[in-house]
């Protein structure tokens, strides 16, 4: 992961998160613009709350869905995704 061991990704202020059916519609009154997060990366983005370090999210999230292995590069992926769309730091 990103940022060394140690890092912990946080949620940014600001953010209007409303729970759907199938994940989240985040939008950022800041740069007006809308996000729609699958189940998966709702999971991710609730996680980050700046006490889980990002190297243990993948086992999270392995827990969380019962899966055989930890998804490492699916969540790498999806935490990039994240900070470059400025929902989290």
């Amino acid at each position: 992961m990103s940022d060394g061991p140690e890092y912990c990704p946080k949620t940014l202020q600001g953010l209007q998160i409303n729970a759907v059916t199938d994940g989240y519609i985040v939008y950022q009154s800041d740069r007006d613009r809308v996000h729609y997060l699958n189940q998966t990366a709702a999971l991710i983005l609730e996680l980050c709350n700046g006490r889980n370090q990002a190297a243990t999210l993948p086992e999270l999230l392995q827990s969380a869905f019962d899966l055989p292995d930890a998804p490492v590069e699916e969540v790498e992926a999806c935490l990039r995704t994240l900070r470059t769309e400025g929902l989290v730091a």
